[in-house]
């Protein structure tokens, strides 16, 4: 007996595996699994486990292996018809009668997926074919081996209009293919053609890893670029993820104690680019946006997916679409996390430019979903009185009524009123602004209390003094001031900003946080991105950064001079990049390995010509230096 698409899936996520298999055996948690003795042969040592987050049982002593149905056969001697009505029973799901009808659709099916196969094999074979060979060139070009694009099945079609219905018509009903998405037909009547023609074609599969649609990519500029099979009755790209059964297989392999997340991309190539650098956990919508059933084939795999979109405008908007639809959605343990790409990145230029590292540090950076709420609803509008705070406690109190869940929804009022009591409250408790440092023993007068949470009351004697900073750190402050007093160069000089290395903790969090701004809201003014660090609990440093005493720099005080803005930041930013690629440590590391006269003659040299740049810097930052680049 066939069951409908979907039901045997709907009756093993409603019965938990563990607590089935623990009415027999005395289960005990080991990491991910649940360990215990075999219940189908007799053992002293326990070797029989359960994975329930991958729903299956494995014991490595008989070899016995299966998921909730094949437990029941085994432990109750059912057959496979009486395992699924126990397990419905229990479930609270009514066992699908056939009709007929139910019969014949079955078998409709099972063709589609037979013609598919065939046209999934004879597309890969066009690729390894010598008609073939631009196709090859192409995704080579793009990064692939010939060990990755066999792995994915990738295949071509060629422009003929005629070859995949010339192979597979003596096989399968032209009106089968038609079904399947392979062929269609003229709307003005005529004889039927390829769906698929001059294109790179990724096979597109079930749960089960069958072939069920395609989708396929031109190899130049011909638009549109990228084409997905049209639906059919087995395939709707709205509840469809690519590479889904590939990241069951290998989260199931995964041998580390916790497993790994899911990560959701953008595009094939960056789910095969992915894997192929071990992230093997990579899924992708079919280029639509996140619906609710994809929502619910990801929690499948993992409790806290990771979205890890592209980091142009498109990609953030599309993360917080997904973040919305989340809400209603989110159940205890159950939720969403959210990477953030470098601007102009995506996860395939990323891994080639900089290897799984340079991916590694960006899912380890990802933010939980009621951090990126936060910040969203935060930038959306300034809070600066106490009508626009209100407003903003508003919005968050209406996002958490979003969540079905109670228990869900209570703790995020919870998490926003907390965030709420402490904005604008800095670390320790001492008012915005408290820079002033009290003498031991003594408390501070109401007075002087009122001063210090005013920012720039205190006058200059009670100011304490700056401790001294090298040229290279001066630097990174006045390009960090800069961003701060003209926040338009972060949006132009994004990718700049976020390959620069700012060796100082607590800047360095400044120069990400204000990324991070330029992504979920950008075109903030000067005053409302200040606000909003002031908020992150930055305060302490802008008012280091933003002190008048800190105006060395002629250009740092202009304002409505863009141009002129320009051109002393992309000074700035060449002094920086001369110092990080400076030969003085390579100098310095030769030095430590061979104190030679060559060696120490060629430091002193390096050095000497350091004075010269900071000769030229104090210059510049006494506002010598002329507002065009020399």
């Amino acid at each position: 007996m066939a069951f409908p698409p979907g039901f045997l899936d709907e009756l093993r996520a409603r019965v938990p595996l563990g607590s089935l298999v623990g009415r027999r055996v005395k289960l005990i948690r080991r990491g991910r699994e649940l360990g215990g003795l075999c219940p189908f042969h007799h053992e002293k040592t326990p070797s029989f486990y359960v994975v329930e987050d991958k729903g299956f049982f494995h014991c490595f002593g008989c070899g016995a292996h299966g998921d909730a149905i094949g437990y029941l056969m085994r432990a109750e001697n059912l057959d496979f018809i009486e395992a699924i009505e126990r397990l419905a029973a229990e479930a609270g799901l009514a066992v699908p009668q056939q009709t007929p009808q139910d019969r014949e659709r079955a078998q409709r099916q099972k063709t589609l997926l037979e013609a598919l196969a065939a046209a999934a094999k004879f597309y890969e074979a066009r690729l390894w074919s010598p008609a073939g060979t631009r196709a090859r060139e192409y995704l080579m070009a793009r990064g692939l081996d010939e060990e990755t694009i066999r792995r994915f099945g990738l295949g071509w079609a060629s422009d003929d209009r005629q070859a995949l219905r010339r192979a597979l018509s003596g096989e399968f009903p032209e009106a089968l293919l038609i079904e399947g998405g392979l062929l269609r037909r003229p709307e003005g009547g005529g004889e039927p053609y390829d769906y698929f023609r001059g294109r790179v074609l990724f096979p597109i599969g079930d749960r089960a890893g069958r072939v069920i649609a395609f989708g396929g990519r031109t190899m130049g500029d011909d638009q549109p670029k990228y084409l997905n099979s049209p639906d059919t009755p087995l395939f709707e790209k709205g509840r469809v993820l690519y590479a889904w059964a590939a990241a069951r297989t290998n989260l199931a392999r995964s041998e580390t104690g916790e497993a790994p997340a899911v990560i959701v991309v953008e595009g094939y190539m960056d789910v095969i680019a992915l894997h192929r650098a071990g992230f093997g956990t990579a899924v992708a919508p079919l280029g639509t946006a996140l619906t609710e059933a994809h929502l619910q084939e990801l929690w499948r795999l993992s409790p806290e997916p990771v979205l890890c979109l592209d980091g142009d405008m498109a990609g953030q908007r599309a993360m917080l679409r997904a973040l919305h639809r989340a809400l209603p959605l989110l159940q205890p343990g159950r939720s969403l996390r959210f990477a953030v790409l470098p601007a102009g990145e995506d996860p395939d230029s990323l891994v080639r430019s900089g290897g799984s590292p340079a991916f590694a540090e960006i899912l380890a950076a990802a933010r939980p979903l009621s951090e990126v709420l936060w910040h969203s609803e935060f930038a959306a509008r300034p809070i600066d009185t106490p009508e626009r705070r209100a407003d903003f406690e508003r919005r968050l109190m209406g996002d958490a009524a979003l969540i079905a869940d109670r228990a869900v929804q209570s703790e995020y009022r919870r998490f926003f009123r907390e965030r709420l009591f402490t904005l604008g409250r800095p670390a320790g408790g001492r008012p915005t602004g408290g820079r002033a440092q009290w003498p031991k023993g003594r408390p501070a007068s109401p007075q002087r209390a009122a001063r210090a949470a005013i920012p720039g009351i205190l006058s200059a004697g009670e100011m304490p003094p700056p401790p001294p900073r090298s040229p290279a750190r001066l630097r990174r402050e006045i390009l960090l001031r800069m961003l701060l007093q003209h926040p338009f160069l972060a949006g132009e000089a994004s990718e700049e900003i976020a390959a620069l290395d700012f060796p100082e903790p607590e800047l360095d969090r400044l120069r990400r946080e204000i990324l991070q701004v330029e992504v979920v809201n950008p075109g903030l003014d000067a005053s409302g991105l200040r606000q909003h660090l002031e908020r992150c609990g930055f305060g302490s440093t802008l008012d280091g950064l933003l002190s008048p005493s800190f105006d060395h720099a002629g250009f740092l005080a202009r304002e409505g001079d863009e141009d002129a803005v320009r051109q002393g930041w992309l000074h700035v930013l060449r002094m920086i990049r001369e110092e990080v690629r400076s030969e003085r440590a390579t100098a310095a590391e030769a030095l430590a390995r061979d104190p030679s006269d060559a060696t120490w003659d060629r430091f002193v040299a390096l050095h000497g010509r350091q004075t010269e740049e900071d000769v030229a810097t104090a210059e510049f930052l006494s506002g010598g230096a002329s507002e065009q680049d020399p």
